[in-house]
């Protein structure tokens, strides 16, 4: 399953941005993976913290070979030890033990967050030990698909603005004129974004400073 996007978001970009515009037209339809599941997708989130793609998958897979099932109950009746003989941190592994923990007691309404407005839905997230603004935001995008998500504290987001827009740095004044400029379709504008930033377009390059920048979220702990 895909994030979905059209011809509606499509031509409303192209027609408010000509650059944007332009770097659509040379990538082409991108196809970026879903979490349809919300737990999963929380619990995923929050073992890929800090680590590779590639280390994810294994913990993930042993996760799954180990639970069979990954749901707030069987979460729940394993132990942080247990989680964390996987693969993870222990830190890692007492914040999905506290997540499921927190479900099955009833203290956090997972299936309400579903219904919550953007704003609401990233601060109950927020409020889950292990999970920041930007981890949120990636979750509203890649799970809810929620259709206006760009996210500020996305290291490769601030990336893909510099070197489309030729900037030195993306300040929050900066970063809200785009934002502003893509509504009601930044979680669009933000796959476009993503892939300018790994280099889907030959040639264009980043104009920030170099140093060594890690693409991706700020609020990992």
């Amino acid at each position: 399953m895909y994030f979905q996007y059209g011809d509606t978001e499509i031509n409303y970009l192209k027609r408010k941005d000509k650059r944007l515009a332009s770097a659509i037209d040379a990538i082409g339809h991108i196809e970026r993976r879903l979490d349809a599941n919300l737990f999963a997708a929380v619990v995923r989130h929050i073992v890929g913290q800090q680590i590779s793609s590639k280390a994810q998958a294994t913990v993930w897979a042993r996760l799954e070979a180990r639970l069979k099932d990954v749901t707030s109950f069987t979460v729940h009746a394993a132990s942080a030890e247990d989680l964390q003989a996987l693969g993870m941190s222990l830190r890692k592994a007492e914040y999905i033990k506290d997540f499921a923990d927190k479900i099955v007691s009833g203290e956090f309404d997972l299936q309400a967050v579903e219904q919550m407005s953007d704003a609401e839905a990233i601060t109950a997230l927020s409020s889950l030990k292990g999970i920041g603004r930007w981890t949120a935001e990636m979750i509203l995008l890649f799970c809810l698909q929620r259709p206006d998500i760009l996210s500020y504290d996305d290291l490769a987001i601030q990336r893909g603005l510099r070197m489309l827009y030729h900037h030195r740095k993306i300040t929050r004044e900066l970063f809200n004129k785009y934002q502003k400029r893509y509504s009601p379709y930044g979680s669009t504008a933000a796959i476009y974004l993503w892939a300018i930033a790994g280099g889907a377009i030959e040639g264009m390059k980043d104009y920030a400073p170099a140093k060594n920048v890690k693409l991706q979220g700020l609020d990992s702990p």
